[in-house]
Protein backbone atom coordinates (compact mmCIF):
# COMPACT_ATOMS: atom_id res chain seq x y z
CA UNK A 1 0.00 0.00 0.00
CA UNK A 2 1.36 3.42 -0.92
CA UNK A 3 1.35 6.33 1.49
CA UNK A 4 -1.31 8.80 0.29
CA UNK A 5 -0.31 11.54 2.75
CA UNK A 6 0.48 14.85 1.03
CA UNK A 7 3.56 15.02 3.25
CA UNK A 8 4.91 11.62 2.20
CA UNK A 9 8.31 11.41 0.51
CA UNK A 10 8.01 7.72 -0.24
CA UNK A 11 9.97 6.92 -3.39
CA UNK A 12 12.06 10.08 -3.22
CA UNK A 13 15.84 10.31 -3.00
CA UNK A 14 17.09 13.22 -0.91
CA UNK A 15 20.61 14.62 -0.79
CA UNK A 16 21.43 16.71 2.26
CA UNK A 17 24.59 18.75 1.71
CA UNK A 18 26.20 19.62 5.04
CA UNK A 19 25.59 17.04 7.75
CA UNK A 20 26.86 18.37 11.05
CA UNK A 21 25.36 16.83 14.21
CA UNK A 22 23.11 19.88 14.35
CA UNK A 23 20.85 21.21 11.57
CA UNK A 24 21.87 19.03 8.63
CA UNK A 25 21.40 15.73 10.39
CA UNK A 26 18.19 16.93 12.02
CA UNK A 27 16.78 17.59 8.55
CA UNK A 28 18.09 14.29 7.15
CA UNK A 29 16.33 12.39 9.93
CA UNK A 30 12.97 14.00 9.20
CA UNK A 31 13.25 13.46 5.44
CA UNK A 32 14.01 9.78 6.03
CA UNK A 33 11.13 9.45 8.49
CA UNK A 34 8.84 10.82 5.77
CA UNK A 35 9.93 7.99 3.47
CA UNK A 36 12.92 9.29 1.50
CA UNK A 37 16.16 7.48 0.86
CA UNK A 38 18.83 9.89 2.05
CA UNK A 39 22.38 10.70 0.99
CA UNK A 40 24.40 12.55 3.62
CA UNK A 41 27.00 14.73 1.89
CA UNK A 42 29.83 16.52 3.68
CA UNK A 43 33.43 17.53 3.07
CA UNK A 44 34.26 15.70 6.33
CA UNK A 45 33.98 11.97 5.65
CA UNK A 46 33.53 11.22 9.35
CA UNK A 47 30.52 13.53 9.64
CA UNK A 48 28.92 12.10 6.50
CA UNK A 49 29.38 8.54 7.81
CA UNK A 50 28.05 9.37 11.27
CA UNK A 51 25.01 11.14 9.83
CA UNK A 52 24.17 8.31 7.43
CA UNK A 53 24.56 5.71 10.18
CA UNK A 54 22.33 7.68 12.54
CA UNK A 55 19.61 8.17 9.94
CA UNK A 56 19.70 4.48 9.08
CA UNK A 57 19.62 3.39 12.73
CA UNK A 58 16.79 5.71 13.78
CA UNK A 59 14.52 5.45 10.73
CA UNK A 60 15.53 2.25 8.96
CA UNK A 61 15.88 4.23 5.75
CA UNK A 62 18.36 3.38 3.04
CA UNK A 63 21.24 5.87 3.31
CA UNK A 64 24.54 6.72 1.72
CA UNK A 65 27.51 8.75 2.97
CA UNK A 66 29.28 10.88 0.36
CA UNK A 67 32.36 13.05 0.79
CA UNK A 68 32.58 16.13 -1.40
CA UNK A 69 34.45 19.41 -1.78
CA UNK A 70 31.49 21.59 -2.73
CA UNK A 71 33.73 24.24 -4.31
CA UNK A 72 34.90 21.82 -7.03
CA UNK A 73 32.53 21.28 -9.96
CA UNK A 74 34.14 17.95 -10.80
CA UNK A 75 33.70 16.80 -7.19
CA UNK A 76 30.05 17.91 -7.11
CA UNK A 77 29.28 16.19 -10.42
CA UNK A 78 30.92 13.01 -9.10
CA UNK A 79 28.97 13.21 -5.84
CA UNK A 80 25.64 13.59 -7.65
CA UNK A 81 26.52 10.62 -9.86
CA UNK A 82 27.54 8.60 -6.78
CA UNK A 83 24.18 9.21 -5.12
CA UNK A 84 22.35 8.30 -8.30
CA UNK A 85 24.20 5.00 -8.62
CA UNK A 86 23.76 4.17 -4.94
CA UNK A 87 20.22 5.35 -4.19
CA UNK A 88 18.66 6.65 -7.39
CA UNK A 89 18.04 9.99 -9.06
CA UNK A 90 18.04 12.84 -6.54
CA UNK A 91 14.68 14.63 -6.57
CA UNK A 92 14.98 16.40 -3.20
CA UNK A 93 18.06 18.54 -2.59
CA UNK A 94 18.82 20.36 0.66
CA UNK A 95 21.70 22.80 0.25
CA UNK A 96 23.39 23.61 3.53
CA UNK A 97 27.14 23.79 2.86
CA UNK A 98 28.73 26.13 5.36
CA UNK A 99 31.98 27.31 6.83
CA UNK A 100 31.90 29.59 9.86
CA UNK A 101 34.38 32.43 9.94
CA UNK A 102 33.07 35.26 12.05
CA UNK A 103 34.98 38.36 11.02
CA UNK A 104 33.99 41.90 10.17
CA UNK A 105 35.03 43.82 7.08
CA UNK A 106 38.10 45.28 8.81
CA UNK A 107 39.44 41.90 9.92
CA UNK A 108 38.58 39.66 6.96
CA UNK A 109 41.14 39.16 4.21
CA UNK A 110 40.17 38.81 0.56
CA UNK A 111 41.33 35.18 0.61
CA UNK A 112 39.09 34.42 3.59
CA UNK A 113 36.19 36.24 1.95
CA UNK A 114 36.54 34.24 -1.26
CA UNK A 115 36.92 30.95 0.62
CA UNK A 116 33.79 31.47 2.71
CA UNK A 117 31.66 32.65 -0.20
CA UNK A 118 33.03 29.79 -2.28
CA UNK A 119 31.58 27.19 0.09
CA UNK A 120 28.23 28.87 0.73
CA UNK A 121 27.48 30.32 -2.71
CA UNK A 122 29.46 28.15 -5.13
CA UNK A 123 28.46 24.97 -3.32
CA UNK A 124 24.76 25.83 -3.41
CA UNK A 125 24.99 26.86 -7.08
CA UNK A 126 26.88 23.74 -8.16
CA UNK A 127 24.69 21.20 -6.41
CA UNK A 128 21.55 22.92 -7.65
CA UNK A 129 22.90 23.00 -11.20
CA UNK A 130 23.95 19.36 -11.36
CA UNK A 131 21.01 17.85 -9.50
CA UNK A 132 18.42 19.77 -11.50
CA UNK A 133 20.13 19.12 -14.85
CA UNK A 134 19.82 15.39 -14.18
CA UNK A 135 16.13 15.84 -13.34
CA UNK A 136 15.50 17.82 -16.52
CA UNK A 137 17.25 15.19 -18.65
CA UNK A 138 15.07 12.51 -17.01
CA UNK A 139 11.89 14.57 -17.39
CA UNK A 140 11.31 14.44 -13.64
CA UNK A 141 10.05 17.10 -11.20
CA UNK A 142 11.89 17.87 -7.98
CA UNK A 143 12.40 20.18 -5.05
CA UNK A 144 15.43 22.20 -3.97
CA UNK A 145 15.62 23.66 -0.46
CA UNK A 146 18.35 26.19 0.28
CA UNK A 147 19.22 26.82 3.91
CA UNK A 148 19.57 30.50 4.69
CA UNK A 149 19.76 32.17 8.14
CA UNK A 150 18.20 35.12 9.87
CA UNK A 151 21.68 36.62 9.39
CA UNK A 152 21.00 36.53 5.65
CA UNK A 153 18.10 38.94 6.13
CA UNK A 154 19.83 41.36 8.52
CA UNK A 155 23.17 43.07 8.95
CA UNK A 156 24.99 41.05 11.60
CA UNK A 157 28.11 42.80 12.90
CA UNK A 158 31.40 40.94 12.77
CA UNK A 159 30.14 38.31 10.33
CA UNK A 160 30.30 39.89 6.89
CA UNK A 161 31.15 36.83 4.80
CA UNK A 162 28.42 34.63 6.22
CA UNK A 163 25.71 37.28 6.13
CA UNK A 164 26.61 38.31 2.58
CA UNK A 165 26.61 34.72 1.32
CA UNK A 166 23.33 33.83 3.01
CA UNK A 167 21.72 36.98 1.63
CA UNK A 168 22.93 35.90 -1.80
CA UNK A 169 21.35 32.47 -1.34
CA UNK A 170 17.97 34.16 -0.75
CA UNK A 171 18.01 35.74 -4.19
CA UNK A 172 19.70 32.76 -5.84
CA UNK A 173 16.67 30.81 -4.66
CA UNK A 174 14.24 33.19 -6.35
CA UNK A 175 16.23 33.31 -9.60
CA UNK A 176 16.64 29.52 -9.77
CA UNK A 177 12.94 29.07 -9.03
CA UNK A 178 12.13 31.12 -12.12
CA UNK A 179 14.64 29.24 -14.29
CA UNK A 180 13.41 25.83 -13.19
CA UNK A 181 9.63 26.35 -12.87
CA UNK A 182 8.99 25.31 -16.50
CA UNK A 183 10.47 21.91 -15.68
CA UNK A 184 8.35 21.29 -12.59
CA UNK A 185 11.29 21.82 -10.26
CA UNK A 186 10.49 23.97 -7.23
CA UNK A 187 13.17 25.97 -5.43
CA UNK A 188 12.59 27.45 -1.99
CA UNK A 189 14.67 28.60 0.95
CA UNK A 190 14.34 27.77 4.62
CA UNK A 191 15.49 30.30 7.20
CA UNK A 192 16.68 28.95 10.56
CA UNK A 193 17.74 31.21 13.40
CA UNK A 194 19.78 30.68 16.55
CA UNK A 195 19.09 27.03 17.29
CA UNK A 196 18.41 25.15 20.50
CA UNK A 197 21.76 23.35 20.93
CA UNK A 198 20.63 20.29 22.90
CA UNK A 199 19.92 17.92 20.00
CA UNK A 200 23.19 18.81 18.29
CA UNK A 201 25.22 18.53 21.50
CA UNK A 202 23.76 15.13 22.33
CA UNK A 203 24.45 13.83 18.83
CA UNK A 204 27.95 15.27 18.85
CA UNK A 205 28.76 13.50 22.11
CA UNK A 206 27.66 10.17 20.69
CA UNK A 207 29.69 10.78 17.53
CA UNK A 208 32.76 11.89 19.45
CA UNK A 209 32.63 15.30 17.76
CA UNK A 210 33.60 18.49 19.56
CA UNK A 211 30.47 20.37 20.53
CA UNK A 212 29.68 24.04 20.92
CA UNK A 213 31.48 25.97 23.64
CA UNK A 214 29.81 26.65 26.96
CA UNK A 215 29.81 30.37 26.30
CA UNK A 216 27.88 29.81 23.09
CA UNK A 217 25.30 27.69 24.90
CA UNK A 218 24.88 30.46 27.48
CA UNK A 219 24.39 32.99 24.68
CA UNK A 220 21.71 30.78 23.15
CA UNK A 221 19.91 30.63 26.51
CA UNK A 222 19.76 34.43 26.42
CA UNK A 223 18.52 34.34 22.81
CA UNK A 224 15.73 31.95 23.76
CA UNK A 225 14.34 34.56 26.12
CA UNK A 226 14.49 37.23 23.41
CA UNK A 227 12.54 35.59 20.58
CA UNK A 228 8.76 36.14 20.54
CA UNK A 229 7.85 32.48 21.06
CA UNK A 230 10.18 32.24 24.06
CA UNK A 231 12.07 29.19 22.80
CA UNK A 232 14.53 28.47 20.01
CA UNK A 233 13.77 26.06 17.16
CA UNK A 234 15.41 22.65 17.14
CA UNK A 235 16.98 20.87 14.16
CA UNK A 236 13.88 18.67 14.09
CA UNK A 237 11.72 21.78 13.63
CA UNK A 238 13.73 22.67 10.53
CA UNK A 239 13.40 19.07 9.38
CA UNK A 240 9.61 19.24 9.58
CA UNK A 241 9.64 22.42 7.50
CA UNK A 242 11.92 20.79 4.94
CA UNK A 243 9.57 17.82 4.65
CA UNK A 244 6.72 20.21 3.88
CA UNK A 245 8.72 22.09 1.23
CA UNK A 246 9.83 18.82 -0.40
CA UNK A 247 6.41 17.19 -0.31
CA UNK A 248 3.36 17.28 -2.61
CA UNK A 249 1.70 19.48 0.03
CA UNK A 250 3.90 22.33 -1.24
CA UNK A 251 3.36 21.66 -4.95
CA UNK A 252 2.32 25.28 -5.53
CA UNK A 253 5.15 26.80 -3.48
CA UNK A 254 8.27 28.01 -5.27
CA UNK A 255 10.58 30.99 -4.92
CA UNK A 256 9.49 31.39 -1.30
CA UNK A 257 11.36 31.66 1.98
CA UNK A 258 9.96 29.70 4.92
CA UNK A 259 11.13 31.26 8.17
CA UNK A 260 11.40 28.86 11.11
CA UNK A 261 12.73 31.49 13.50
CA UNK A 262 10.31 31.68 16.45
CA UNK A 263 9.24 35.11 15.21
CA UNK A 264 12.75 36.60 15.20
CA UNK A 265 12.54 38.49 11.91
CA UNK A 266 9.02 39.75 12.55
CA UNK A 267 10.02 41.39 15.83
CA UNK A 268 10.41 45.17 15.96
CA UNK A 269 13.94 46.09 17.00
CA UNK A 270 13.10 48.65 19.69
CA UNK A 271 12.20 47.77 23.23
CA UNK A 272 9.13 49.86 24.00
CA UNK A 273 8.28 50.82 27.59
CA UNK A 274 5.55 48.53 28.86
CA UNK A 275 5.40 46.85 25.47
CA UNK A 276 6.69 43.44 26.50
CA UNK A 277 9.46 41.56 24.69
Amino acid sequence: MTDSSPFSLAGSVAAVVGTSPNIGTGIALRLAAAGARVACVDRDAELAEHAAAEVRAVTGAETLAVTCDVTSEDAVAAAVARVRSGLGLVDVLVNGPVVYLEKGIREMSLAEWRAQLGVLLDGTFLFTKHVTEALIEAGRPGAVINLVSTAGHQGEPGNIGYTTAKGGVVNMTRAAAMDLAPYGIRVNSLTPTATDPRQGIERGRRWGVTGVAGAHVAALDVAAAQVPLGALPTPADYGDAAVFLASPAARMVTGADLRVDAGSLAKYWRQKPGGGA
